[in-house]
């Protein structure tokens, strides 16, 4: 009787053990996707923000193309050839600001008004990067800083400073 109750516990034990690893990973899984999500909704926030604020500058009469005379940039690239940059494009389009190219880590399956390239290519020399990434400003614009000598610049600053 004494054998079958030792194996009993240890079987029992082993079995306890297994759930509990199992509900530690699938808390680890839970935790990953909840994060994900918390950053998915982060980041849409931010872009409706951005639209938002984009839009009650033109209800005011006014454009993006003012902020850039008025620290003379004349020649801009574009970090992020999505939805913002695509409109940025758009607005500075027959502006006087000349919008050189995009950058885009998917520059192979971008199709734009303006030659798009990567990251990793050789940057031509403007006066300004505008990156519209604005969720992931911070870490686009300490990479871009490592390649120019140039401003590197949010298109959020840019949308509250008009």
């Amino acid at each position: 009787m004494k054998k079958g109750f030792g194996k009993v516990f240890s079987a029992l034990a082993v079995m306890t053990a297994g759930a509990a690893a199992g509900g530690v990973a699938a808390n680890s899984v839970a935790a990953k996707k909840i994060q994900q999500l918390t950053d998915g909704h982060k980041k849409v926030h931010e872009l409706y923000m951005a639209f938002d604020q984009w839009l009650r500058i033109r209800q005011q009469g006014k454009t993006l193309a003012a902020y850039f005379e008025r620290n003379n940039y004349k020649t801009v690239a574009i970090y992020g050839m999505k939805e913002l940059g695509e409109r940025l494009c758009d607005e500075l389009k027959d502006s006087g600001i000349d919008v050189r190219y995009g950058i885009d880590q998917n520059a192979d399956s971008i199709y734009a008004d303006v030659d798009v390239i990567t990251p990793d290519d050789d940057l031509e020399p403007v006066d300004v990067i505008v990156v519209t990434a604005i969720y992931y400003f911070d870490e686009i614009e300490e990479m871009l800083s490592e390649k120019v000598e140039y401003p590197v610049i949010s298109l959020e600053d840019i949308l509250y400073e008009v």
